[in-house]
């Protein structure tokens, strides 16, 4: 039963502000904003859509602690862009971040909670992706899940990193899903993770099966009685997976 990726999650302190940041980052707009969600998207998007994967900011008590493993990486046109966004988007509340990256071609931010983000050096790859480049993963063999992930977003293999495997939508449109791997072992709950969902008129509970027959595990994050299903893949990155739609 097929499902595919519908959103990038966001945990956070203050959503609405949070929002805010990345809609004037990406020069996207709110929404839609309530207690428990602020959804963020390009203007006139059509959701769902594969051209870009909307921010959904939702509420929680936790703070950060250590680095993200999962962060978006943002394209860049020229050398001159890239200066020019890194300047603009500090001035809208992001600071330099150092996270062991030494002399490489693109800048590590942090988003106004702490949240890394890469401003990309401009490459022929992500012209046509929009604002966000890729959605980048860590992982302890990203050979081991790159199937699985491929069932549950419904995207194909591509080629947008040589030091790890990358999906993106079969209508090559939107960012990539860039899986890369890394030595560091998951401690703590992703504060930042996808949304993925069956199509339209297509069955909730079949889609559960097929992804936890391909490896995902069900998980009680004290989530109660909702509409979706809280899974991990496996290698324990969380995931939901949401109604038909």
């Amino acid at each position: 039963m097929a499902t595919r990726v519908v959103h990038v999650v966001v945990d956070a302190a203050d959503p609405a502000r949070l929002a805010r940041f990345w809609a004037g980052a990406l020069g996207w707009e709110v929404a839609a904003e309530e207690a428990d969600e602020v959804d963020v998207w390009p203007p006139g998007f059509s959701y769902p859509d594969p051209s870009a994967l909307p921010l959904v900011f939702v509420p929680v008590p936790e703070p950060k602690n250590g680095k993200n493993r999962v962060h978006l990486d943002l394209a860049t046109k020229s050398a001159t862009h890239q200066a020019a966004e890194v300047e603009r988007l500090i001035a809208l509340g992001a600071v330099p971040a150092d996270v062991g990256q030494g002399d490489v071609p693109w800048t590590v931010l942090a988003d106004p909670e702490g949240n890394e983000f890469c401003v990309l050096d401009p490459r022929p790859t992500y012209r046509d992706t929009g604002p966000v480049a890729a959605v980048v993963a860590d992982c302890a063999g990203p050979s081991a899940v790159a199937r699985f992930w491929a069932l549950a977003t419904g995207w194909a293999p591509a080629t947008s990193t040589a030091s790890g495997l990358s999906l993106r939508s079969p209508d090559g449109l939107g960012p990539y899903l860039e899986l890369l791997p890394s030595a560091d072992p998951k401690v703590v709950k992703n504060r930042i993770h996808l949304d993925v969902a069956p199509y339209q008129d297509e069955d909730h509970a079949a889609a559960i099966l097929a992804l936890t027959e391909a490896g995902a595990v069900r998980l009680d994050i004290g989530q109660g009685d909702v509409p979706w299903t809280v899974l991990t893949d496996p290698e324990g990155s969380e995931f939901c997976v949401l109604s038909p739609r």
